[in-house]
């Protein structure tokens, strides 16, 4: 496993803590492995199930999967982007949210589709709360007010400026109504 910061640490922990408002027994599960057959299978750093969800030998299936949250870390960014947001979205996650603390963005993704999503809502850090239709019918309500960011090195500061320029894509959907 890749080290984390303490921010990332930090941001895991904030959207684990709002998912308790789904109720005291959500199936909410951090870095469990989920099972993608005929695919790479995952970890997630968070992972919302559905009400009565059950493993599977040691692993949960990706049909209980209500939402799953990535942490961008300057080494994942790419891959949470866009090959998370493809597989997603092939497997039939209702929803797949990309925290980037680089950014200091929450981008949401939406309305499936065979090859990924055809919305991807995005919100600013401070900028409230966030509230996220699951497929059961729920709300998850993520407060994006105390989100701590990365102390940036030089590095990282170019880093993620070349992946954001690239997300500026014409035909993406960039903000939330």
């Amino acid at each position: 496993m890749t080290p984390r910061s303490e921010e990332h640490f930090s941001t895991i922990k904030s959207i684990q803590i709002d998912s308790c408002a789904l109720g005291r027994h959500v199936k909410g599960i951090s870095d469990v492995c989920i099972d993608f057959p005929a695919d790479e299978n995952s970890a997630p750093d968070v992972v919302i199930l559905r009400e009565g969800a059950q493993r599977q030998g040691t692993r949960h299936v990706f049909e209980d999967v209500l939402l799953i949250a990535k942490v961008v870390s300057a080494s994942s960014a790419c891959k949470d982007y866009d090959d998370c947001t493809a597989k997603y979205g092939r497997y039939g996650i209702p929803v797949y949210v990309v925290v980037d603390p680089y950014a200091a963005e929450v981008v949401v993704h939406t309305q499936l589709t065979g090859s990924g999503y055809i919305a991807a809502h995005t919100r600013k850090y401070g900028s409230g709360k966030l509230p996220i239709e699951l497929a059961d019918g729920r709300n998850y309500t993520f407060d994006l007010d105390e989100l701590p960011r990365p102390r940036q090195t030089p590095t990282d500061a170019r880093h993620a400026t070349s992946i954001y320029s690239r997300l500026e894509e014409p035909n993406s959907i960039r903000s939330f109504a």
